[in-house]
């Protein structure tokens, strides 16, 4: 029986793991109303609508790769530093934290899009909470 290396699964594992982050960070997007919701059913609204899955269809695999290197960067950034944790949190904050799927409402500049994660300044530089489309409030 020939033994198959790791490449053969890498295509499979990397799936799994994309659709993984596609499912924990989109139900609570989905969750929520907001002001394209009033525009649901009119041409307008049907074409932000498709513009934004374009825009996410894009833009996503590029933060889920920056946000998976960053993690398993600050990992390592954590061991290699004694246990730090501000170290660790030093990388994954800004890799990890951030706007992940585009909506219409960041197409219309009503909400930035925050490919960088943003620390909140108030409790010594943990993540800040995020809004319904997963980019955190401007400060």
């Amino acid at each position: 029986m020939k033994q198959q290396g790791l490449s053969h699964w890498f295509p499979t594992v990397a799936f799994i793991v994309v659709l993984t982050l596609c499912s924990m960070v989109a139900a609570p997007a989905w969750s929520q109303s907001s002001s394209a919701d009033r525009q649901q059913g009119t041409p307008a609204g049907v074409g932000m609508q498709v513009a934004s899955v374009g825009a996410t269809l894009l833009y996503f695999p590029c933060k889920a790769v920056y946000a998976l290197g960053g993690g398993i960067v600050g990992g390592f950034a954590y061991l290699l530093s004694g246990g730090s944790e501000q170290t660790a949190k030093s990388i994954w904050v800004p890799s990890m934290y951030g706007t992940y799927f585009i909506s219409p409402e960041h197409l219309t500049g009503e909400r930035p899009v925050r490919f960088v994660g943003v620390a909140a300044d108030t409790d010594g530089g943990t993540p800040a909470s995020m809004d319904q489309s997963g980019s955190q409030p401007v400060q």
